[in-house]
């Protein structure tokens, strides 16, 4: 289990409430979070997204815990395909479904009479960033939307990491195992982040320090299993994530990112294309993986996003 997590939930005065969803015909399962002691008629609800490769109970758990202790109700949810969540095949990354993940936890939330369904709000990590602001582009339900180590999974599997790649290699690789699942072979599972730490060294600092925190730390969790369907990433590939950013506005947005994060670009251009409705913060000294759950780094992003989100929707 996520000692990480569980050591979070043990010192945070939250209640967690195991929750249900459909996402076409199939459940999502999250949590709901509140603070304990608290009845209120309705709460300003936030939605939080995990990165790919994480469950419920990683980053977003943390987040949530703790924005719930601030006096938010929270949602996260293993996404589609992975973790408690159904969809099959399994470990499918399937960019348009999470996207869609995000729509039916509002529609899950303008349910519960708990809720303000006039106030929620919506924040995602990595590439669950990526994701929320996809969503909020065509679902004005999304009142306010933040993101920390944001990141277009989409870009970076065509480009790669600062766009230093292509995708030649790999959608010639996607044509022949679909070809050859087609013809009864199995199924080939890839990797979100090194599986060893032999090949981790090997690469650049962020991808090491995903290999630490899903793999070895205390943050790591037995439903992250580190597997992608291989043959169905041709439609990350087909994926952007911040095709449409403007259409945000005016509802006001919020980039976190690490000053040393190697993903930092996707926050500047995004801020960029929406200086008149958005904020840029930038954590110093922070990468990438560090605000997944490092210290002083989580609690410094846990409080602008209590600032952000009661500035613009209330508590």
């Amino acid at each position: 289990m996520d000692k990480y997590y569980q050591d979070v939930i043990k010192t945070t005065n939250v209640e967690v409430e195991p929750i249900k969803f459909k996402n076409r015909t199939w459940n999502v399962v999250g949590n709901i979070y509140k603070p304990r002691g608290i009845n209120k008629e309705k709460f300003i609800a936030i939605v939080i997204g995990h990165p790919s490769g994480g469950v419920k109970e990683q980053t977003a758990g943390v987040y949530g815990a703790m924005l719930a202790e601030k006096g938010f109700l929270t949602l996260t949810f293993d996404a589609s395909y992975q973790g408690e969540s159904g969809g099959e095949p399994r470990y499918l990354e399937d960019s348009q479904a999470r996207v869609e993940d995000f729509r039916c936890a509002v529609d899950y939330l303008t349910t519960r009479k708990d809720v303000d369904a006039d106030k929620i709000g919506i924040m995602g990590m990595c590439a669950s960033g990526g994701y929320v602001v996809n969503a909020a582009q065509t679902d004005l339900r999304m009142k306010a939307i933040a993101t920390v180590s944001m990141a277009d999974l989409g870009d970076m599997f065509r480009n790669g990491l600062n766009r230093t790649g292509d995708c030649k290699q790999t959608l010639e690789q996607i044509s022949q195992q679909r070809t050859k699942e087609a013809n009864g072979e199995e199924v080939l599972y890839s990797w979100y982040v090194p599986p060893t730490e032999e090949i981790a060294k090997q690469m650049p600092r962020d991808y090491y320090e995903g290999y630490e925190y899903y793999r070895i730390s205390k943050a790591k969790h037995p439903n992250s299993v580190n597997k992608m369907f291989f043959s169905r990433v041709d439609s990350i590939i087909n994926f952007t994530a911040l095709s449409h950013v403007e259409m945000c506005a005016p509802r006001p947005m919020l980039f976190i990112a690490g000053s040393n994060a190697g993903t930092k670009y996707f926050s500047e251009e995004a801020h960029a294309k929406v200086k008149n409705f958005s904020e840029l913060y930038i954590i110093d000294g922070a990468t990438h993986i560090e605000l997944y759950y490092k210290e002083p780094y989580v609690t410094m992003c846990v409080e602008k996003l209590d600032e952000f989100f009661t500035k613009t929707l209330g508590k």
